[in-house]
């Protein structure tokens, strides 16, 4: 029998020539990576007490993200702390203010083909987008992994996911993965591995596939994958990485999946996945009309260079509706500095736009732009459930940044069709 990607990842991780789903395998760890939040502030006790030798300081990235910037003493003193932490043991990966860390790592070409990537953040799975095996853990079993290198973990059977069709105007990436994930339901692939395939994820963009995998895990997934291609290695040179560097996996024709999903996209509407769970999804059409407090462009899901572009081109000559306050953040330093140049940041804060420097922000609900009682928000960020952007007794609503745009001119939630096409959404830059 054949192997998956995610298989044979855990295989030449493990140094054996195959695996199967069920096996227990040793695995060695090419990136460790742990942010503010829940990194060295939690880890260094236990650390220090088992010996306090990391395996690879080349191989342990350190990123504060979370509470950057800092709204309270506490925060600071968190930021403090790793930032020392990562000083101590002469970090090469540290950063900080460059934005959510799945997005820094990408940028910064840590993520590879082929890699094992833990991570103390349960959207580490993002990293899946260019063919790596990546996965959230708690941080105590992090203390053992930058310690030893290694970890034991369970090797996953794979749900492939397939998408072919062309998505029609005012349909996008998130769209589809909200799609997909209210048809397996937000535990229906509990340590599971989503492998997305078709022609229409060949045709994507990588920036459109970091959108599907980040979002893997609301589904339960311990991962999401996608088998990596010639964009995904021009993509890497980019970024600095030797072509010779990229380690190129993909799944046999005879690999054995636990489920096949299939969708055709040519018939697919904006979708929006309504408050409190991420699996109640549905069309726009169910939900149009809503009124809203906020909209918030951003995260590491939708904050990206083309998701800020789209937004704009819906925005530009526009106002955003009285009472309704606007947040963007993009996706990490790059975003905005790229964004800047192109004149985006111009008509997205000439529509009454708020520009936040690039963090995890309001999406987790930390800084910059929390929700309080009762209000409601429609956002591009990945999760809804209660207190996820604030207060428990706000609501989160969550769209694609074209449905974020279209509810900011409206100050309700709009379908963004209605928006696109015709000289007005064309953005020069």
């Amino acid at each position: 029998m054949g192997m998956t990607i995610a298989e044979k990842i855990l295989a030449k991780a493990s140094g054996q020539s195959e695996v199967k789903a069920g096996d227990i395998v040793w695995a060695n760890v090419d990136v460790a990576m742990m942010h503010d939040l829940l990194g060295p502030r939690l880890i260094d006790k236990g650390f220090r007490k088992l010996g306090g030798k990391l395996f690879d300081k080349e191989k342990v990235v350190v990123i504060n993200d979370h509470c950057t910037p800092p709204t309270t003493v506490h925060q600071a003193n968190i930021l403090k702390f790793t930032r020392d932490w990562a000083r101590e043991f002469n970090l090469t990966h540290f950063y900080e203010n460059e934005g959510p860390c799945h997005q820094v790592m990408v940028e910064h070409g840590i993520v590879r083909p082929g890699r094992l990537i833990l991570g103390t953040d349960s959207h580490t799975c993002m990293a899946g987008a260019l063919g790596a095996f990546a996965t959230g853990i708690g941080s105590t079993e992090m203390i053992g992994v930058i310690l030893t290198g290694e970890t034991w973990l369970k090797v996953p059977e794979t749900i492939k996911v397939v998408w072919n069709g062309t998505m029609p105007e005012g349909v996008y990436a998130k769209d589809l993965i909200l799609k997909t994930i209210k048809d397996l339901g937000h535990a229906g692939a509990t340590y599971q591995v989503l492998e997305f395939a078709g022609d229409l994820i060949k045709n994507m963009t990588i920036e459109e596939r970091l959108v599907l995998s980040n979002m893997a895990v609301e589904a339960g997934a311990k991962t999401g994958i996608i088998e990596p291609d010639q964009k995904t290695i021009d993509f890497l040179i980019q970024k600095g990485v030797n072509e010779n560097e990229i380690n190129i996996l993909k799944s046999d024709k005879n690999a054995k999946y636990a489920r096949v999903l299939e969708y055709d996209a040519s018939d697919m509407k904006p979708q929006v996945a309504c408050p409190h769970e991420i699996d109640n999804v549905h069309p726009i059409s169910s939900v149009e009309g809503t009124k809203v407090d906020q909209v918030y462009l951003g995260s590491c899901t939708n904050g990206r260079l083309s998701d800020l572009r789209e937004a704009a081109k819906i925005l530009k000559g526009k106002k955003i509706a009285k009472n309704v306050r606007f947040l963007v953040v993009p996706a990490s330093q790059s975003a905005w500095n790229q964004a800047n140049k192109e004149g985006i940041l111009d008509v997205l804060s000439e529509a009454g736009g708020i520009i936040n420097m690039p963090s995890c922000g309001a999406c987790g609900g930390f800084t910059s732009g929390v929700i309080g009682d009762g209000e409601v928000v429609m956002s591009s960020s990945n999760r809804n459930f209660k207190g996820r952007m604030g207060s428990s007794l706000g609501e989160v609503y969550l769209g694609s940044p074209a449905t974020v745009a279209a509810t900011a001119i409206e100050g309700k939630i709009a379908d963004p069709r209605k928006y696109i096409g015709g000289e007005a959404y064309e953005l020069q830059h």
